[in-house]
């Protein structure tokens, strides 16, 4: 069903595919482009997927730009500060059915995007926005963050094997991890909290939702005393990032917020103060960062959102505080060198592949899934590994699939790219291929060029974080 003339050419290898998928419970490769768990409650509108389905193939023959947003059937779920941020100036894109703010035009600006193959007209607002978090303190609004609450006598134990990193730590411990399939492929990169004994609460990408908690619920056991509930349209987020964010929050909260009682990798309930918010209730911090810099997630009641929001931005005036959006994200997390997934690490990766082999708990003697293949792949040269190239050249833009030739000859493509603001520099991360096995002298002694449409370019290959590469502003 839903095949037009290229899905009746492929059926014969989508056939295929799905016949593998449904015998052993997994696909055989990434199929996350045909995937169902990419869609969400939205797609079963029918007035949305008839007006969204009359955009795209009205679009069917024309260019395709890039970062090129769909109008049809917007808004359906917004942030519970979406109306005071579209009066700030965000310019929204949509993340499966979210309005989630792209970037912020000044005042004398419209929020809007000008497509162009060259730098866009949201090109330097994101460059200040990029720099606020760098050098001051900015405002995510996240709210669109997957969010599940895992809970149950079991959850220590369902989480320890379904996960690749140990999440068995006291309360109040942070977990990066990745969830892993059968042949030891990324299925979901995340952030696990633990709250109580036989509680636990994850954050995931906004485009994963689906796919995230179809993967965990498909791995419990029926025996197992554990329950995914989803609270992701409950709860609101906002990542408050920076070197000065420590003193920012430090204004609306009495909770001590020092190193040492509230190190990085570790998460607490804070206090609004009353007298600014005297009607909001706990907020989750997270202390973790997708950016670069110190800084917290804040989870609370979308009910509060907009007093909890109003409270922050009022407290970071003398800080400069500034608003920013995912453009910014993208930004800088190419620079910190963070991984994403869909693009940078999928279900044909494995951590080692990806350089998350730190984020593994195989020395711990520990059963999860996927280990058993890690443990086989671990005895064999390595045949791809992610590595990062950096262009100087700012008239080159990199948007990630440009091709990567080593000594001349083509070994891979770039899975992400984009500017780094603070570097001065096009970013671009993509898997150098070689069937005898990729090690670190065979890194080292090519010569790259990466080919952007249709122009051969000279690029440095990076093999650790271009910015702050041993964590010092992470973790001050």
């Amino acid at each position: 069903a839903g095949f037009n003339a290229f899905g009746i050419a492929a059926a014969g290898g989508a056939g295929k595919a799905l016949a593998e998928w449904i015998l052993a419970g997994e696909p055989p490769m990434d199929l996350w482009v045909v995937d169902i768990r990419r869609f969400s409650n939205l797609h079963k509108n029918e007035d949305w997927v008839r007006n969204r389905t009359l955009e795209l193939y009205g679009k069917h023959y024309t260019l395709s730009w890039p970062h090129e947003e769909h109008e049809s059937g917007r808004p359906v779920l917004t942030s519970p500060i979406y109306e005071i941020l579209k009066e700030q100036g965000a310019c929204f894109g949509s993340k499966l059915g979210w309005e989630r703010p792209n970037w912020f035009a000044p005042e004398d600006e419209t929020a809007q995007d000008i497509y162009s193959y060259c730098r866009q007209n949201w090109f330097p607002h994101v460059g200040e926005e990029h720099r606020a978090v760098r050098e001051r303190v900015a405002l995510f609004d996240q709210s669109s963050f997957a969010k599940f609450r895992i809970i149950g006598t079991d959850a220590e134990k369902a989480l320890n094997r379904i996960c690749a990193n140990n999440v068995a730590k006291p309360s109040g411990a942070l977990t990066y991890t990745q969830m892993l399939n059968s042949k030891g492929g990324i299925e979901c990169d995340l952030i696990v909290a633990r709250l109580a004994k036989d509680e636990f609460y994850l954050v995931s990408g906004t485009g994963f939702r689906t796919h995230d908690s179809a993967w965990i619920r498909s791995q419990f056991l029926a025996d197992e005393k554990v329950e995914l509930h989803d609270i992701t349209e409950e709860w609101a987020t906002f990542s408050l990032m920076g070197p000065l964010a420590r003193e920012v929050l430090a204004q609306v909260t009495e909770n001590d917020l020092e190193n040492e009682n509230f190190p990085f990798g570790t998460c607490r309930y804070i206090e609004i103060k009353k007298e600014l918010a005297p009607d909001v209730p706990s907020v989750l911090a997270l202390r973790v960062t997708y950016v670069g810099e110190l800084g917290w997630e804040l989870h609370l009641p979308r009910d509060s959102a907009d007093s909890v929001y109003e409270v922050l931005m009022e407290a970071g005036k003398d800080s400069g505080i500034s608003n920013a959006g995912y453009r910014a994200i993208e930004s800088l997390r190419l620079e910190k060198s963070y991984r994403a997934w869909g693009a940078d690490i999928t279900a044909d990766i494995t951590p080692f592949e990806a350089g998350l082999g730190w984020a593994v708990k195989l020395k711990s003697g520990t059963d999860f899934i996927g280990r058993e293949a890690l443990l086989s792949k671990q005895k064999q040269p390595l045949k791809k590994r992610l590595a990062c190239f950096t262009i100087n050249d700012p008239d080159v833009v990199l948007l990630g699939r440009e091709t990567i030739y080593r000594n001349g000859e083509v070994v891979g493509w770039l899975t992400s790219g984009g500017w780094g603001y603070t570097v001065n520099k096009n970013i671009g991360y993509g898997y150098v291929r070689n069937p005898e096995g990729v090690d670190s002298e065979y890194f080292i002694s090519g010569t790259y060029e990466l080919e952007v449409a249709t122009v051969s370019h000279s690029c440095k290959l990076q093999l650790g974080p271009l910015y702050d590469p041993k964590l010092e502003r992470v973790r001050k």
